[in-house]
Protein backbone atom coordinates (compact mmCIF):
# COMPACT_ATOMS: atom_id res chain seq x y z
CA UNK A 1 0.00 0.00 0.00
CA UNK A 2 1.73 3.17 -1.21
CA UNK A 3 1.32 6.10 1.17
CA UNK A 4 1.59 9.67 -0.17
CA UNK A 5 4.50 11.77 1.13
CA UNK A 6 2.06 14.37 2.47
CA UNK A 7 0.35 11.72 4.61
CA UNK A 8 3.66 10.41 5.96
CA UNK A 9 4.83 13.89 6.95
CA UNK A 10 1.45 14.65 8.56
CA UNK A 11 1.70 11.43 10.59
CA UNK A 12 5.15 12.41 11.84
CA UNK A 13 3.96 15.90 12.74
CA UNK A 14 0.86 14.72 14.57
CA UNK A 15 2.76 12.12 16.58
CA UNK A 16 5.11 14.89 17.66
CA UNK A 17 2.15 17.10 18.56
CA UNK A 18 0.72 14.39 20.80
CA UNK A 19 4.09 13.67 22.41
CA UNK A 20 4.94 17.30 23.19
CA UNK A 21 1.37 18.29 24.13
CA UNK A 22 1.11 15.47 26.64
CA UNK A 23 4.63 15.97 27.96
CA UNK A 24 3.77 19.61 28.65
CA UNK A 25 0.47 18.59 30.29
CA UNK A 26 2.40 16.17 32.50
CA UNK A 27 4.74 18.96 33.60
CA UNK A 28 1.94 21.46 34.21
CA UNK A 29 -0.12 18.97 36.21
CA UNK A 30 2.90 18.12 38.37
CA UNK A 31 3.23 21.77 39.38
CA UNK A 32 -0.44 22.00 40.36
CA UNK A 33 -1.26 24.43 37.57
CA UNK A 34 -3.78 22.14 35.84
CA UNK A 35 -6.97 21.15 37.70
CA UNK A 36 -8.79 17.83 37.70
CA UNK A 37 -7.56 14.41 36.59
CA UNK A 38 -5.22 13.77 33.66
CA UNK A 39 -4.78 10.42 31.88
CA UNK A 40 -1.84 10.47 29.47
CA UNK A 41 -1.21 8.27 26.45
CA UNK A 42 2.52 8.92 26.12
CA UNK A 43 3.96 6.00 24.16
CA UNK A 44 0.69 5.27 22.34
CA UNK A 45 0.98 8.00 19.67
CA UNK A 46 1.20 5.61 16.72
CA UNK A 47 -2.22 4.07 17.35
CA UNK A 48 -4.09 7.36 17.28
CA UNK A 49 -2.20 8.79 14.33
CA UNK A 50 -2.09 5.65 12.21
CA UNK A 51 -5.83 5.12 12.71
CA UNK A 52 -6.99 8.67 12.05
CA UNK A 53 -4.73 9.05 9.00
CA UNK A 54 -6.81 6.30 7.39
CA UNK A 55 -10.07 8.22 7.86
CA UNK A 56 -11.78 10.88 5.77
CA UNK A 57 -12.37 14.30 7.30
CA UNK A 58 -16.10 13.67 7.82
CA UNK A 59 -15.68 10.19 9.30
CA UNK A 60 -16.50 9.74 12.98
CA UNK A 61 -14.42 8.74 15.99
CA UNK A 62 -15.25 8.15 19.62
CA UNK A 63 -12.54 8.40 22.24
CA UNK A 64 -11.80 7.43 25.83
CA UNK A 65 -10.64 8.91 29.13
CA UNK A 66 -7.14 8.75 27.59
CA UNK A 67 -8.12 10.70 24.52
CA UNK A 68 -5.79 13.66 23.91
CA UNK A 69 -3.97 11.75 21.18
CA UNK A 70 -7.16 10.78 19.37
CA UNK A 71 -8.36 14.38 19.28
CA UNK A 72 -5.06 15.72 17.95
CA UNK A 73 -4.75 12.89 15.42
CA UNK A 74 -8.21 13.72 14.01
CA UNK A 75 -7.20 17.37 13.56
CA UNK A 76 -8.31 18.89 16.85
CA UNK A 77 -7.10 22.37 17.79
CA UNK A 78 -4.46 22.14 20.52
CA UNK A 79 -5.21 25.64 21.82
CA UNK A 80 -8.85 24.76 22.48
CA UNK A 81 -7.75 21.47 24.01
CA UNK A 82 -5.27 23.08 26.38
CA UNK A 83 -7.84 25.72 27.34
CA UNK A 84 -10.29 22.95 28.16
CA UNK A 85 -7.73 21.26 30.40
CA UNK A 86 -7.31 24.59 32.20
CA UNK A 87 -11.10 24.86 32.62
CA UNK A 88 -11.27 27.99 30.49
CA UNK A 89 -14.22 29.37 28.50
CA UNK A 90 -12.25 29.10 25.23
CA UNK A 91 -11.99 25.32 25.56
CA UNK A 92 -13.82 22.78 23.41
CA UNK A 93 -16.43 22.24 26.15
CA UNK A 94 -16.22 25.84 27.38
CA UNK A 95 -14.21 24.72 30.38
CA UNK A 96 -16.92 22.42 31.75
CA UNK A 97 -15.68 19.06 30.50
CA UNK A 98 -11.99 18.94 31.17
CA UNK A 99 -9.50 16.39 29.92
CA UNK A 100 -11.92 13.46 29.61
CA UNK A 101 -14.77 15.24 27.82
CA UNK A 102 -13.48 16.89 24.66
CA UNK A 103 -15.69 16.77 21.58
CA UNK A 104 -15.73 18.46 18.18
CA UNK A 105 -18.68 17.27 16.06
CA UNK A 106 -17.57 19.42 13.13
CA UNK A 107 -14.39 17.30 12.95
CA UNK A 108 -16.30 14.05 13.43
CA UNK A 109 -15.06 13.78 17.02
CA UNK A 110 -18.16 12.60 18.88
CA UNK A 111 -16.47 12.88 22.23
CA UNK A 112 -14.09 11.48 24.78
CA UNK A 113 -15.69 9.94 27.84
CA UNK A 114 -14.72 8.98 31.34
CA UNK A 115 -16.86 5.84 31.40
CA UNK A 116 -14.93 2.77 30.24
CA UNK A 117 -16.43 1.28 27.09
CA UNK A 118 -19.14 3.92 26.69
CA UNK A 119 -17.81 5.30 23.42
CA UNK A 120 -18.15 1.95 21.66
CA UNK A 121 -21.97 1.98 21.32
CA UNK A 122 -21.88 5.69 20.41
CA UNK A 123 -19.65 4.94 17.45
CA UNK A 124 -21.88 1.99 16.55
CA UNK A 125 -24.88 4.32 16.54
CA UNK A 126 -23.00 6.77 14.33
CA UNK A 127 -22.25 3.94 11.91
CA UNK A 128 -25.93 2.96 11.88
CA UNK A 129 -26.82 6.59 11.15
CA UNK A 130 -24.31 6.73 8.30
CA UNK A 131 -25.76 3.57 6.79
CA UNK A 132 -29.36 4.78 7.05
CA UNK A 133 -28.41 8.14 5.51
CA UNK A 134 -26.30 6.53 2.75
CA UNK A 135 -23.61 9.08 3.63
CA UNK A 136 -20.60 6.85 2.84
CA UNK A 137 -19.13 7.76 6.24
CA UNK A 138 -17.28 5.36 8.49
CA UNK A 139 -17.11 5.36 12.30
CA UNK A 140 -14.11 4.32 14.36
CA UNK A 141 -14.23 3.50 18.07
CA UNK A 142 -11.09 3.73 20.20
CA UNK A 143 -11.09 1.75 23.45
CA UNK A 144 -8.67 -0.05 25.74
CA UNK A 145 -8.10 -3.68 26.62
CA UNK A 146 -10.18 -3.27 29.78
CA UNK A 147 -13.18 -2.11 27.74
CA UNK A 148 -13.05 -5.31 25.69
CA UNK A 149 -14.47 -7.09 28.76
CA UNK A 150 -17.43 -4.71 28.99
CA UNK A 151 -20.89 -5.63 27.76
CA UNK A 152 -20.94 -2.56 25.52
CA UNK A 153 -18.09 -4.05 23.50
CA UNK A 154 -19.80 -7.37 22.86
CA UNK A 155 -23.25 -5.91 22.27
CA UNK A 156 -21.88 -3.36 19.84
CA UNK A 157 -19.84 -5.87 17.82
CA UNK A 158 -22.83 -8.18 17.63
CA UNK A 159 -25.12 -5.39 16.42
CA UNK A 160 -22.57 -4.06 13.93
CA UNK A 161 -22.04 -7.54 12.53
CA UNK A 162 -25.74 -8.33 12.31
CA UNK A 163 -26.54 -5.01 10.59
CA UNK A 164 -23.33 -4.93 8.51
CA UNK A 165 -22.42 -1.46 9.77
CA UNK A 166 -19.54 0.71 8.46
CA UNK A 167 -17.39 0.76 11.59
CA UNK A 168 -13.87 -0.10 12.71
CA UNK A 169 -13.21 -1.07 16.33
CA UNK A 170 -9.66 -0.19 17.43
CA UNK A 171 -8.50 -1.71 20.71
CA UNK A 172 -5.48 0.03 22.24
CA UNK A 173 -4.11 -2.88 24.24
CA UNK A 174 -1.61 -1.23 26.59
CA UNK A 175 -1.71 -4.34 28.84
CA UNK A 176 -3.27 -2.65 31.88
CA UNK A 177 -6.82 -1.65 32.80
CA UNK A 178 -5.98 0.80 35.60
CA UNK A 179 -3.70 -1.59 37.57
CA UNK A 180 -5.06 -4.93 36.33
CA UNK A 181 -2.99 -6.69 33.70
CA UNK A 182 -5.10 -8.02 30.84
CA UNK A 183 -3.71 -11.59 31.08
CA UNK A 184 -5.16 -11.79 34.61
CA UNK A 185 -8.70 -11.33 33.37
CA UNK A 186 -8.64 -12.70 29.83
CA UNK A 187 -7.41 -16.10 28.62
CA UNK A 188 -6.84 -15.24 24.95
CA UNK A 189 -3.40 -13.75 24.13
CA UNK A 190 -4.75 -11.74 21.20
CA UNK A 191 -7.98 -9.84 21.81
CA UNK A 192 -8.59 -9.67 18.06
CA UNK A 193 -9.70 -13.33 18.09
CA UNK A 194 -12.90 -12.18 19.74
CA UNK A 195 -13.98 -10.99 16.29
CA UNK A 196 -14.47 -14.64 15.30
CA UNK A 197 -17.52 -14.91 17.54
CA UNK A 198 -19.21 -12.19 15.53
CA UNK A 199 -18.18 -13.35 12.08
CA UNK A 200 -16.03 -10.31 11.32
CA UNK A 201 -12.33 -9.87 10.55
CA UNK A 202 -9.95 -9.46 13.48
CA UNK A 203 -6.28 -8.57 13.30
CA UNK A 204 -3.52 -7.82 15.81
CA UNK A 205 -0.78 -5.35 14.86
CA UNK A 206 2.24 -3.70 16.45
CA UNK A 207 0.71 -0.59 17.96
CA UNK A 208 4.10 1.13 18.05
CA UNK A 209 4.45 0.92 14.26
CA UNK A 210 2.40 3.77 12.81
CA UNK A 211 2.54 2.34 9.29
CA UNK A 212 1.33 -1.08 10.42
CA UNK A 213 -1.57 0.58 12.21
CA UNK A 214 -2.35 2.77 9.19
CA UNK A 215 -2.35 -0.14 6.77
CA UNK A 216 -4.57 -2.31 8.96
CA UNK A 217 -7.05 0.49 9.64
CA UNK A 218 -7.03 1.65 6.03
CA UNK A 219 -7.93 -1.86 4.88
CA UNK A 220 -10.73 -2.03 7.45
CA UNK A 221 -12.01 1.46 6.55
CA UNK A 222 -12.07 0.62 2.83
CA UNK A 223 -13.89 -2.58 3.65
CA UNK A 224 -16.46 -0.75 5.77
CA UNK A 225 -16.96 2.01 3.22
CA UNK A 226 -17.42 -0.63 0.55
CA UNK A 227 -20.41 -2.10 2.40
CA UNK A 228 -18.61 -5.15 3.79
CA UNK A 229 -19.20 -4.37 7.46
CA UNK A 230 -17.13 -4.00 10.63
CA UNK A 231 -13.63 -5.08 11.64
CA UNK A 232 -11.77 -5.40 14.94
CA UNK A 233 -8.15 -4.26 15.14
CA UNK A 234 -6.03 -4.83 18.24
CA UNK A 235 -3.00 -2.55 18.52
CA UNK A 236 -0.48 -3.79 21.07
CA UNK A 237 1.18 -0.83 22.74
CA UNK A 238 2.06 0.53 26.17
CA UNK A 239 1.40 3.64 28.22
CA UNK A 240 4.54 5.01 29.79
CA UNK A 241 2.75 6.69 32.64
CA UNK A 242 0.46 5.32 35.33
CA UNK A 243 -3.30 5.18 34.83
CA UNK A 244 -3.63 8.81 35.92
CA UNK A 245 -1.05 11.40 36.82
CA UNK A 246 -0.12 11.35 40.49
CA UNK A 247 -0.83 7.63 40.94
CA UNK A 248 1.99 5.58 42.49
CA UNK A 249 3.37 3.06 40.00
CA UNK A 250 3.23 0.01 42.27
CA UNK A 251 1.82 -2.59 39.89
CA UNK A 252 4.24 -2.57 36.92
CA UNK A 253 7.81 -3.92 36.97
CA UNK A 254 10.27 -1.09 36.33
CA UNK A 255 12.13 -3.19 33.76
CA UNK A 256 8.87 -3.71 31.83
CA UNK A 257 8.26 0.03 31.62
CA UNK A 258 11.84 0.70 30.54
CA UNK A 259 11.72 -2.01 27.88
CA UNK A 260 8.60 -0.54 26.32
CA UNK A 261 9.98 3.01 26.41
CA UNK A 262 12.91 1.74 24.33
CA UNK A 263 10.36 0.56 21.74
CA UNK A 264 8.82 4.03 21.45
CA UNK A 265 7.14 4.78 18.09
CA UNK A 266 8.40 8.21 16.94
CA UNK A 267 12.19 7.85 16.67
CA UNK A 268 12.06 4.74 14.40
CA UNK A 269 9.51 6.44 12.15
CA UNK A 270 11.67 9.55 11.91
CA UNK A 271 14.67 7.42 10.94
CA UNK A 272 12.62 5.64 8.29
CA UNK A 273 11.39 8.90 6.77
CA UNK A 274 14.96 10.17 6.56
CA UNK A 275 16.32 6.89 5.15
CA UNK A 276 13.60 6.83 2.48
CA UNK A 277 14.26 10.51 1.69
CA UNK A 278 10.77 11.63 2.61
CA UNK A 279 12.39 14.18 4.93
CA UNK A 280 15.91 15.39 5.51
CA UNK A 281 17.40 15.45 8.99
CA UNK A 282 17.07 19.22 9.00
CA UNK A 283 13.42 19.14 7.91
CA UNK A 284 12.52 16.59 10.58
CA UNK A 285 14.21 18.71 13.25
CA UNK A 286 12.51 21.87 12.02
CA UNK A 287 9.08 20.22 12.22
CA UNK A 288 9.74 19.22 15.83
CA UNK A 289 10.91 22.71 16.76
CA UNK A 290 7.78 24.20 15.21
CA UNK A 291 5.56 21.74 17.08
CA UNK A 292 7.21 22.57 20.41
CA UNK A 293 6.67 26.28 19.75
CA UNK A 294 3.00 25.63 18.94
CA UNK A 295 2.55 23.73 22.21
CA UNK A 296 4.00 26.65 24.19
CA UNK A 297 1.61 28.98 22.34
CA UNK A 298 -1.24 26.70 23.46
CA UNK A 299 -0.16 27.03 27.09
CA UNK A 300 0.03 30.80 26.75
CA UNK A 301 -3.41 30.90 25.12
CA UNK A 302 -4.91 28.81 27.91
CA UNK A 303 -3.33 30.88 30.65
CA UNK A 304 -4.64 34.13 29.14
CA UNK A 305 -8.14 32.79 28.45
CA UNK A 306 -11.01 33.74 30.79
CA UNK A 307 -12.74 31.37 33.16
CA UNK A 308 -16.38 30.59 32.34
CA UNK A 309 -18.77 33.28 33.58
CA UNK A 310 -20.83 32.27 36.61
CA UNK A 311 -24.10 32.83 34.78
CA UNK A 312 -23.16 30.23 32.16
CA UNK A 313 -22.80 27.42 34.71
CA UNK A 314 -25.94 25.60 33.56
CA UNK A 315 -25.69 26.36 29.83
CA UNK A 316 -25.30 23.34 27.60
CA UNK A 317 -26.33 20.92 30.34
CA UNK A 318 -29.28 18.54 30.33
CA UNK A 319 -31.21 17.27 33.31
Amino acid sequence: MEIPKQTLVLMYERMLKIRHFETRVMELFATGELPGFVHLGLGQEAVAVGSCAALAQDDYITSTHRGHGHIIAKGGDMKQMMAELYGKATGYSKGKGGSMHIASPELGILGATGIVGSGIPLATGAALSAKLRHSNQVALAFFGDGASNEGTFHESLNMASAFNLPIVYVCENNLYAVGTRIDKVCKVPDLSVRATGYGIPGITVDGNDVLAVYQAVRTAVDRARGGMGPSLIECKTYRWRTHFEGEPDTYRPREEVEAWIKKEPIAPFRRRLIEEQVLTEEEATEIEKRVMKEVEECVDFARRSPLPATETALEGLTA
